[in-house]
């Protein structure tokens, strides 16, 4: 382009200079006094001014071709940085795009996995509700099936509910209503009117055991003694059969004294429904050597075990026991010379005299007399 150009301006310019020596020569002719041209300074001045004309003209485009070069380079080189820019941003805004949409699924992982763990949980807790719900349905009938249990056992066994008030001694105690009770078929060592040996024992070991407990008593045959006291035995809770050694050895209150040495069986007819177990467990008492059995076979206080000098006769209730509730057949007592007559223990003599017997009477002997009262095995 800049040769083409090139290839025109000369010419151009060379006509202007040409024009220009067409005018000098006239102007020098014209000197001379040679006038071929009026005014040759116009041919001059026209040449000089076609040639300046002519190069101004052809000079401008290539300047600005010249100029425009850089110009294009410079649009060249920002068209590839708009390019670059272009493709960064481009990648930018994919970048952001791919970033934005992975957080999306990130958030949307993330709340239904919250929304999951949410509905495990709830689950969960709804089913330990429901769970907690049974077992509580099912421990409130099981406590209503157990109270009605033990309502009925607690009739069909006579039993009654009551409080102690205070223990009397080992096997006498009295109620919160008043009354007063009397263990039946065991006897504890004296430790009120009179000590007997262990005696404190027995009844320190029952307030231990009944001191404002509330349990169950049960009548035998007997209501009261002669001296007005309720005659009766002393559940800890209700058993589920009375006459099952298993419960009586765990749940009666006369047995326990029995089984721990602190009591020794002591039989009054009709009230002889547990004599058997009392008289088995007083011979396991005494053979390990509990409580009053320590200080010999014979025990601290009367019972059902003590031996005989005067007869022969064993001690009662020698069989293994059975759960009946009526009394075995009396033993007559063993004849005796001079019209006295000898029974082995209160328990024998109380199978012919049911209240005992005083003073007066050919079967009274002094060691069935515990209190002194010249009155022997009295009830």
């Amino acid at each position: 382009m800049f040769l083409l150009l090139m290839a025109i301006a000369v010419p151009m310019a060379f006509i202007g200079v040409l024009i220009y020596a067409i005018g000098a020569w006239a102007s020098i002719q014209k000197g001379k006094g040679k006038i071929f041209f009026k005014r040759p300074w116009l041919l001059i001045t026209a040449g000089v001014i076609t040639t300046f004309i002519m190069i101004g003209s052809f000079a401008e485009p290539v300047s600005e071709e010249a100029s425009a070069k850089p110009k294009v380079e410079e649009k060249k080189a920002d068209r590839e940085e708009e390019k670059l820019a272009a493709a960064e941003a481009k990648k930018e805004a994919e970048e952001k795009a791919k970033a934005e949409e992975e957080a999306k699924a990130q958030a949307e992982a993330e709340a239904k996995e919250k929304q999951e763990a949410e509905a495990k949980a709830k689950a969960a807790a709804e089913a330990k509700a429901k769970a907690e719900a049974e077992a509580k349905a099912k421990a409130e009938a099981k406590a209503k099936a157990e109270k009605k249990a033990s309502e009925a056992a607690i009739a069909a066994m006579a039993l009654e509910k009551v409080t102690i008030g205070r223990v009397v001694d080992g096997d006498t105690v009295e109620l919160t209503d008043g009354r007063k009770i009397r263990l039946v078929g065991v006897n504890t060592p004296e430790s009120t009117n009179r000590h007997e040996t262990y005696g404190r024992e027995a009844s320190n070991y029952t307030k231990s055991k009944l001191n404002g407990k509330t349990v169950y008593i049960q009548k035998d045959v007997s209501d009261t003694d002669r001296y007005g006291r309720s005659l009766r035995l002393i559940w800890l809770s209700v058993p589920s059969n009375d006459m099952s050694e298993k419960e009586i050895r765990s749940k009666m209150f006369n047995a326990d004294l029995v089984l721990n040495g602190y009591a020794e069986p002591s039989t009054y007819p009709p009230d002889v429904k547990y004599s058997d177990y009392f008289v088995k467990f007083a011979r396991e008492a005494r053979q390990s050597g509990k409580g009053l059995w320590a200080y010999g076979a014979e025990g601290t206080t009367k019972g059902d075990l003590d031996s005989t000098k005067s007869t022969s006769s064993k001690p009662a209730a020698s069989k293994q026991p059975a759960p009946a509730k009526q009394p075995a057949p009396a033993k007559q007592p063993a004849p005796s010379t001079g019209g006295q007559e000898n029974f082995a223990n209160c328990t024998e003599l109380r199978k012919v005299y049911p209240n005992g017997v005083p003073s007066s009477h050919s079967a009274y002997q002094a060691k069935m007399d515990r209190d002194k009262d010249n009155y022997a095995c009295e009830r």
